[in-house]
């Protein structure tokens, strides 16, 4: 992977560092982008001295201009785009009713509006390169949706649709685009939001970030448009 340029939105999160630090040891140059520096700067630390690491801070991924500039400076700084890695989203739950209007927007923008804009900003370099790797992060109720999960399983539901399409427009280009279904994944705010739950079948976002290092790497070609589950531990 040692020539790949990956760029990982939400690369301060517990998934994204986690993906951060598995391609990082792959050899990957990565482009790390975040709302805000700090995290960046506390995730550079964790990287060896001499990791190619571009910091991108206050880019809003709802938003077409600023996505664009992410991946100008991305381009800038490494010359290629080879993959996208998008773990950013939200998550609330409520029951449909007419008070539940700005919820289901806010799930909206924040899963299937922040997809699609970085989906379309990467696009335009991998397609003129005609190579590309993207992965997204979905949801099973993206596809089966339970009480009070309108909104978010819409929004899922979404990048799902979004994925597949990107993978059937892009197949002659030698882009693959592809999502993940992770179950419950073990970090500090799931087991805080959750103190009684039986952790003991979380997924660890180290588990995932190796099925992202392989969705990426040239080696995937074979895989475009799946919804991938990563619910179990073996």
């Amino acid at each position: 992977m040692e020539p790949q340029v990956v760029m990982v939105t939400g690369a301060g999160g517990n998934l994204g560092r986690a993906v951060v630090a598995e391609l990082a040891a792959a050899g990957a140059r990565l482009a790390c982008v975040e709302r805000e520096m700090a995290p960046l700067d506390a995730l550079q630390a964790e990287l060896p001295a001499d990791q190619a690491c571009l910091k991108l801070a206050g880019i809003d991924l709802t938003d077409a201009a600023s996505c664009r500039l992410a991946v100008e400076r991305c381009l800038e700084e490494f010359g290629r785009l080879d993959a996208l890695v998008n773990t950013v989203g939200g998550f609330q739950t409520g029951p449909v009713e007419e008070d539940g209007l700005d919820g289901f927007d806010r799930m909206i923008r924040l899963n299937a509006r922040s997809a699609y804009a970085i989906s379309a900003a990467v696009l335009k370099p991998m397609q003129a390169a005609g190579y590309g790797r993207i992965v997204h992060i979905a949801a099973a109720p993206g596809l089966k949706a339970t009480a009070n999960q309108a909104a978010y399983a819409a929004s899922k539901g979404a990048v799902l649709r979004l994925t597949e399409a990107i993978a059937a427009e892009n197949r002659a280009r030698r882009i693959t685009a592809n999502c993940i279904l992770p179950g419950t994944i073990d970090t500090p705010v799931n087991r805080a939001a959750m103190p009684n739950a039986k952790a003991d079948s979380w997924i660890p976002p180290q588990a995932i970030a190796r099925l992202i290092g392989f969705l990426v790497s040239p080696g995937a070609g074979v895989v475009t448009g799946a919804a991938i589950p990563a619910t179990g531990l073996v």
